[in-house]
């Protein structure tokens, strides 16, 4: 898949089928190279023709607005050091101001590995062009590229940090030295996936000046909420592997006094980039929040590397799931877990990635005999009178774990227990991880809960991993609600299987089942990523009562069916109809209907008149589709204003009617479009449209635009003010798509 936003084609940025968008820039020709990872397996080879440095660059200047923050990185691979540029240009493709340059790589590397830069457009500059440069020594010494993009900075979805802070593309602003530390940047020459889009390039480098406890901390204080859970993560980079690097996020009152912090040790296998986590709940009187970073112990000289720091509101590890990341995931320490009864130690795995299902760590449970353990989660809030699961990861490392049983333990408002559940009991051997989980509903009473689990060792020295912890409560597998003001249904799926596909169909009273359209297009054996799924159908038929199947299909071919119940969505006036563009649903106009089309279906013929006979021969192509005159009327200024911006993009559209007036739901293209006003005052807001269809089939690969995740909390962590958005946005929809100038 194409990199989302790069200006430059695909073509450009992949170098697949060809090089042909990029062309020698400073002492270099270019050939084809092999073993690329992004679009296939061709790259672009930037070869010396002398013992210097050799740049190469992109035949097209692209659009860029002056003022505006633009991006850009590739993956780079050689036996010199590199760099990638922007080269500002004005409207006659003359330079304006300098190349803006990424800093060299710190080393050498022949594998994949990122290079990156970022700066902002200066004035004057109206287009701009790529820069790769590598500092080769020698003739006929070839370096490699691929997977280059340019435009607008690719963030976090959700981070309450600005980007100055997530990446250090531009400077080292956004961080300060807090103690024992100095604050640069480094581009050390490291391998990334090739779609880790939000990665590599420059890191933050806080270099410990003398012998003792080093730290840097953000000089950006986002503002949170107490009570609500967040999560804070970066990649670290220990300089040894004895290091002790730290993560910490921290709580600001009003006047900015620290009045909380909760600390994440790394516990590193090696000295690479490991994501460490922290996360914590904001205490009372927390109006802000900030991160800091450093080493204990640290040696003078020694380098902590932060790449991609990020604060968010912590998603829940399954949806609705009512436990703390802390406790549901293990990332720093055990959680809060306890052993209620038995022999069994707790500890945190170690180190880095060597037992984990959800994260990089998971709790670790060490019987010292044959015995039996229970452990016991934190208490969460619970709801009375209602079923709640409890689904855990588990898998036994050294001996044979007999059995684990799942309960939940009930508890009062005045924290008296009100009794365990029955639970589940599982036996499982030393193969590998288990999900597991139980059903329970709480008593009358119950306002919290803890999770119970019991562990019995087989044998001495037993070790049990637990890890991905969650109480929920029990939903409906399939729920579907309707929008009838706005025409559409909405259908949510729980509980999906991750690794599995699904197709989404909608079927009507006639048996008939088409696929259902999501932000990919057509929903048909589509890779399930998450197991929550809600999607909006704003191509049901009005007026019929439809339901949905869901087919799941694994790896195996093994297929998983569920069905939901009737729902119909209707329109309140039969002379009203719906136009609707299906990759841009919040474009949907309803208009009243003054005359319906009388359909014409062209036939291309050719007629050959035989000399000697009556009648021709005729060689016909075959019919088209229907071809007429659709009149509607927009009643109010506003309506008229919303079917200007629906037929503007010529788009394909999709025109529904009620059932009974003789026509189907269908898919046409809009030819040159009468208005005309209906008579009377010049204030009178009625016009009177005539809008020429041809019907067409129905887009398949087109996607439902929409926000992507974003939240009115992105929109805070990158704009200070109302007039920074007008400045960047045409149009609220432009806001909704991030669709921002030039």
């Amino acid at each position: 898949m194409p990199i989302p936003g790069n200006l430059l084609s695909a073509a450009s940025e992949t170098m697949d089928p060809t090089y042909s968008g990029w062309r020698p820039r400073t002492n270099c020709t270019l050939v084809a190279g092999t073993g690329g990872r992004a679009g296939g397996t061709k790259c672009l080879g930037v070869r010396s023709t002398a013992a210097a440095g050799a740049e190469a660059e992109t035949v097209t200047a692209y659009p860029v607005t002056a003022g505006q923050t633009y991006h850009a990185f590739a993956d780079a691979g050689g036996s010199v050091v590199e760099r990638i540029g922007i080269e500002w240009l004005d409207a006659s493709y003359s330079p304006v101001g300098a190349v803006t340059w990424s800093l060299w790589t710190m080393s050498a590397m022949a594998g994949w590995h990122r290079v990156s830069t970022a700066g902002v457009a200066p004035v004057g500059a109206t287009r701009a062009r790529l820069v790769l440069a590598s500092a080769q020594t020698a003739s006929g010494v070839s370096h490699f590229w691929e997977n280059v993009y340019l435009g607008q900075p690719i963030r976090t979805t959700g981070n309450l940090m600005p980007w100055s802070v997530e990446a250090t593309e531009i400077d080292a602003s956004g961080w300060t030295a807090e103690v024992n530390a100095t604050v640069s940047r480094q581009v050390p020459a490291m391998s990334w996936p090739v779609d880790a889009y939000t990665a590599g390039g420059h890191t933050l480098a806080m270099t410990a000046t003398a012998a003792g406890n080093a730290a840097v901390r953000t000089t950006v204080r986002p503002a949170v909420t107490p009570g609500a859970e967040y999560l804070a993560y970066a990649y670290l980079q220990p300089p040894v592997l004895t290091a002790t690097a730290w993560i910490e996020l921290r709580w600001h009152d009003a006047a900015g006094n620290q009045i909380g912090a909760q600390r994440s040790v790394l516990a590193a296998p090696g000295t690479g980039m490991y994501r460490q986590r922290a996360s914590a709940v904001a205490p009372a009187g927390a109006a802000s929040c900030s991160v800091a970073a450093g080493l204990d112990g640290a040696g003078a000289g020694q380098i902590l590397r932060l790449e991609t720091v990020v604060v968010t509101a912590a998603p829940a590890l399954a949806p609705g799931s009512v436990l703390t990341q802390d406790a549901a995931t293990f990332e720093q320490g055990t959680g809060g877990w306890a052993v209620l009864s038995g022999t069994a130690t707790l500890a945190q795995s170690t180190p880095w990635g060597a037992a984990a299902l959800e994260g990089s760590y998971a709790l670790t449970a060490t019987s010292p005999s044959a015995t039996a353990s229970t452990l016991r989660s934190p208490r969460v809030p619970v709801t009375e009178g209602v079923n709640w699961r409890l689904t855990t990861g588990a898998r036994a490392t050294t001996g044979t774990t007999t059995s684990l049983w799942l309960r939940v333990r009930w508890y009062d408002s005045t924290g008296t227990s009100l009794g365990v559940s029955t639970g589940t009991g599982y036996a499982f051997a030393n193969t590998g991880w288990y999900w597991m989980s139980t059903d329970a509903v709480a008593p009358a009473g119950a306002v919290e809960a803890s999770v119970e689990l019991t562990v019995t060792a087989a044998a001495s020295a037993s070790v049990l991993h637990v890890d991905g912890v969650s109480l929920r409560q029990v939903l409906p597998l399939t729920e579907v609600t309707t929008a009838e003001e706005r025409g559409f249904a909405t259908l949510t799926l729980r509980e999906l299987v991750v690794g599995y596909t699904i197709t989404i169909e909608r079927e009507t009273p006639d048996a008939k089942r088409t696929p259902v359209r999501g932000a990919a297009g057509l929903i048909v054996d589509q890779p399930i990523t998450r197991e929550l799924l809600v999607i909006e159908d704003h191509e049901i038929p009005m007026g019929l009562p439809v339901r949905y199947r869901i087919t799941m299909t694994s790896p195996a071919g093994l297929r998983n069916t569920r069905s939901s119940a009737l729902v119909t969505v209707s329109l309140p006036d039969r002379n009203l109809a719906w136009l609707k563009d299906p990759g841009n649903p919040q474009r949907a106009c309803r208009v009243m209907v003054q005359q319906a089309p009388d359909w014409q279906r062209p036939i291309e013929q050719t007629i050959h008149r035989v000399r000697g006979r009556r009648n021709p021969v005729i060689l016909s192509g075959r019919r088209g589709g229907k071809e007429g005159d659709l009149d509607i009327w927009t009643r109010t200024d506003e309506e008229r204003e919303a079917l200007h911006l629906l037929l503007d993009s010529g788009n394909v559209l999709l025109w529904q009617a009620m059932p009974g007036l003789g026509v189907s739901d269908m898919y046409v293209q809009v030819a040159e479009v009468t208005e005309a006003r209906t008579g009377g005052t010049a204030a009178e807001p009625w016009r009177a449209w005539s809008l020429p269809l041809t019907e067409v089939d129905q887009p398949v690969a087109l996607g439902v635009n929409g926000a992507g995740g974003r939240t009115w909390q992105d929109v805070l962590s990158e704009f200070a003010t109302y007039a920074d958005l007008l400045d960047e946005y045409s149009t609220l929809e432009d806001l909704l798509l991030d669709r921002r100038r030039g």
